[in-house]
């Protein structure tokens, strides 16, 4: 056996799962980022792992079930497991911490934006293995540490927590109040990115739209020039930095505060994608007053025509609520004729979910279950007519595509995203098989193509 094969055998190996949205992944990136910096194996399965790390999501409870039971998948299988995540922080009414109550064996549970804490916990249960000497950190993406995602997009997260107290969240009890990222670290970060080959950076935020303020919009520096700690700014920058890669920047959880027209005008002038995904939950004002959602509901429908107007290719994507307690049917049909009205391109609907500590929870009217997703898919069947009606009128239309697969250089076609379409959570450009013997496609290139058709959620093209 070659010393080569002894080491590996001998190095040991952390399992990691990751569950839940972008910001739990990006934390997962920082926890696989230093495990590799300190020599340890990762691997995406519990087979073979000296011990596993599961990152849960703790928000609704599909995502707690999915999370517990993958907790007792590993515990199953591998018998060593360390909790992290969101749903490491939640605990039961009688105040013991939920992970430990339901699986007691768990070697260790820490709640979200914990990367020292799950390494102290890796360190007291398998030792450090790392030779400066002889380990290397994979260093693609300098600063930007490892990814998750395939090399040509990442996340980018500019901050932690919320100030907000909307009445069916619990997020903030689970990551904290906002705390804003500086911006040069940011900018740094994203510079990393785009210097490894991601050709789309994905902005992600509890409330991307409250960048700065619990800094008061402290002027941080990059590359010696001033920038102030807010949307605006970083937007600007982002998009300055990824012209010259010919990169991508995509904007999530957007929430509409009068704030959001001025980046509207960076997006007409093709500074970032005419792409915007704002968090409405709902339109009716008595509803959203329940809530206690920020920004003003009454104005949104005004607000949204005028983002229509300073950018007619801008692509809007939501998430909605049905069947919040105390939802009259007026209450909802309101809603409908919002989104008849707003058109928006993409959105994703969740009957209400009385997650354990909601102050929702104790409004009165609390519908049944068979109510609430009654109205969910009333709502969908609305949402994805506005789709397909939407995805149509492209039909004709050249649009750039990123590619994210292409077997055999595409030669029987493959499958990309123009602009209006992030990864997974909108629909695909399904690629046809190039016109030309000698054009290729190839994984995160882009291609320009011809909308000839549509298929469901998704757009049929020719490349050329």
């Amino acid at each position: 056996m070659t010393d080569a094969n002894t080491k590996a055998n001998t190095v040991p190996k952390v399992g990691f799962v990751s569950l839940g949205c972008a910001k739990a992944l990006t934390d997962s990136e920082l926890i696989l980022t230093q495990l590799s910096a300190e020599g340890y194996q990762t691997s995406k399965t519990f087979q073979g792992a000296d011990l596993v790390i599961v990152n849960t999501c703790g928000f609704i409870d599909d995502a707690v079930k999915e999370s517990l039971d993958t907790i007792g998948e590993a515990l199953a299988e591998n018998g060593k497991v360390i909790v992290t995540g969101c749903l490491g922080a939640k605990s039961t009414e009688a105040g013991d911490n939920l992970v430990r109550q339901m699986h007691p064996s768990v070697l260790a549970v820490t709640g979200p934006q914990a990367t020292q804490e799950v390494m102290d916990a890796v360190h007291a249960n398998l030792p450090k293995p790392h030779d400066p000497f002889v380990d290397l950190v994979p260093n693609a993406f300098g600063v930007a540490g490892l990814k998750l995602t395939p090399r040509h997009y990442a996340y980018i997260k500019i901050s932690e927590g919320c100030n907000h107290r909307c009445t069916f969240c619990i997020i903030p009890s689970m990551r904290g109040d906002l705390v804003s990222r500086p911006i040069g670290d940011v900018l740094k970060e994203a510079h990393a990115l785009f210097e490894g080959g991601v050709k789309e950076l994905l902005v992600i935020s509890q409330d991307t739209s409250a960048y700065g303020v619990d800094t008061k919009y402290r002027t941080g520096f990059w590359e010696g020039r001033p920038v102030k700690t807010r949307l605006l700014d970083l937007v600007q920058a982002l998009g300055e930095m990824a012209a010259p890669y010919g990169a991508w920047v995509r904007l999530h959880y957007v929430y509409p505060y009068p704030s959001v027209d001025d980046v509207i005008s960076l997006m007409a002038t093709g500074k970032v994608l005419p792409y915007l995904d704002v968090p409405f939950q709902h339109s009716h004002p008595e509803v959203l007053k329940r809530m206690k959602r920020p920004a003003s509901g009454e104005k949104n429908l005004e607000r949204i025509q005028s983002w229509r107007e300073a950018c007619p290719d801008i692509v809007l994507r939501s998430t909605f609520i049905a069947g919040f307690p105390g939802e009259t049917e007026a209450e909802f049909l309101h809603l409908l004729d919002f989104m008849r009205e707003a058109k928006i391109d993409r959105a994703g609907c969740f009957a209400y979910s009385p997650v354990q500590s909601a102050a929702a929870n104790e409004h009165p009217g609390m519908l049944p279950i068979e109510v609430r997703e009654e109205r969910r898919a009333r709502f969908m069947a609305v949402a994805e007519a506005i789709s397909a009606h939407k995805l149509k009128d492209r039909i004709g239309a050249t649009m750039q595509v990123l590619i994210d697969s292409a077997p055999a250089l595409g030669k029987k076609g493959g499958i990309g995203r123009s602009y209006a379409d992030a990864p997974e959570i909108d629909g695909v450009v399904k690629l046809l098989p190039p016109e030309k013997i000698s054009k290729t496609l190839k994984v995160g290139e882009f291609t320009k193509a011809r909308i000839v058709g549509t298929q469901g959620h998704d757009l049929v093209a020719q490349p050329f």
